[in-house]
């Protein structure tokens, strides 16, 4: 997974943010369903990571507003 930065974002069209955020909130789901249902995450800290990164791409789209 390649960590996105704002810069990165902002360089970014309207069209790939989007898809970049339903990307990786799709992941943020399924990595939570994996852990309700029992199993084990190979990577804990990989949920904040995504929340970051999704939280990275609203603010930049909210800039842009």
């Amino acid at each position: 997974m390649d960590i996105l930065t704002a810069k990165k974002v902002r360089e970014m069209d309207e069209r790939e943010r989007e898809r970049n955020l339903i990307s990786l909130r799709e992941e943020l789901m399924m990595l939570y369903s994996m852990q309700t249902g029992g199993g084990l995450s190979d990577n804990p800290a990989k949920a904040k990571l995504l929340r970051k990164q999704i939280a990275r791409i609203l603010t930049v789209m909210k800039e842009g507003e």
